[in-house]
C-alpha cells in the first residue's frame, strides 16, 4: 500500500517484516466523565460510529465494554461503491476504517463510549494516522447518527482541549450524514480470534489492559461477537 508500512498489510502467508512498539498510554489516570451527554430515553438500543486507525483494535476494545451489545468493523466517510478493504486501503475514497457500536444506554451512555473512544481505543492527536498505519482511512473521526450525539461530542472534545488531557491538540473530525458500511467477513472479530497476531500484540493488546486497569467498573472479560459469529 502507497500510505501504510503497517505489519497487519502483509499477506497472512507471508512472514512478517516489521514490528512496532505499541504507543505509549496518553494519560496515567482516567479522564473525567464528560460534562455534557445526551438526556436518559426510554431507548434500549443506540449506535455509535466512531474511526481510530485500524479498525481491529478499536473494535477489539469495545467488545469488552460492558454495555456494549454489538462492534463491527467497516467503513465510514465514503461511498458504497468504494467499501471494500482494497479499494479504501488506497487512501482517497473518503472511507475511514471505522467501527459500529452498539450499546444500551441504560448502562453506558453516548458520552462515556466517547470517554473510552478517546482515552483507550486510540490517540485523537495523530492527525491522518495511527502508529504504523498512516493515510486518511486511519483518521481520527466521528461519525454521529443525530445532533445530539454531534453536541455531546463537540463539547467533550472541547473539554478534554481545556484540561490539556493531551500534550497536542485533539484532530478528531466530526463528519455528520456519512452511512456505516460492514468490513468483509475475514475482518470482524479479529484481536479475538488472533490474539497473538504481531500486529494485535504489539498495537491493540496493550488497549485491553489500559481498558481494565482505568476502567474496571466498565470493562467485561468474555468479548461480545458480531452478530452470526461462532
Amino acid at each position: 500500500m502507497a500510505h501504510s508500512l503497517s505489519p497487519r498489510r502483509v499477506s497472512f502467508a507471508l512472514p512478517l517484516l516489521f514490528i512496532f512498539a505499541a504507543p505509549a498510554p496518553a494519560a496515567e489516570q482516567a479522564f473525567p466523565a464528560p460534562a455534557f451527554d445526551e438526556p436518559k430515553t426510554a431507548a434500549t438500543s443506540e449506535v455509535a460510529v466512531l474511526a481510530g486507525g485500524c479498525f481491529w483494535g478499536v473494535q477489539g476494545v469495545f467488545q469488552h465494554v460492558k454495555g456494549v451489545t454489538n462492534a463491527v468493523s467497516g467503513y465510514a466517510g465514503g461511498s458504497s461503491a468504494a467499501a471494500h478493504y482494497e479499494t479504501v486501503s488506497g487512501g482517497d475514497t473518503g472511507h475511514a476504517e471505522s467501527v459500529q457500536v452498539t450499546f444500551d444506554p441504560r448502562q453506558i451512555t453516548y458520552g462515556q463510549i466517547l470517554q473510552i473512544f478517546f482515552e483507550v481505543a486510540h490517540d485523537p492527536t495523530e492527525l491522518n494516522r495511527q502508529g504504523p498505519d498512516v493515510g486518511t482511512q486511519y483518521r481520527s473521526a466521528i461519525f454521529p447518527a443525530s445532533e445530539a450525539q454531534a453536541r455531546v461530542a463537540k463539547a467533550y472534545i472541547a473539554q478534554l482541549d481545556a484540561a490539556r488531557a493531551f500534550a497536542r491538540p485533539i484532530v478528531t473530525r466530526i463528519e455528520m450524514d456519512k452511512s456505516f458500511y460492514p468490513a468483509e467477513a475475514y475482518h470482524q472479530d479479529f484481536l479475538v480470534r488472533h490474539p497473538y497476531y504481531p500486529y494485535i500484540v504489539f498495537n491493540d493488546l496493550p488497549k485491553l489492559e489500559r481498558l481494565k486497569t482505568l476502567m474496571p467498573g466498565r470493562y467485561r472479560d468474555k468479548p461480545v461477537l458480531v452478530a452470526g459469529d461462532s
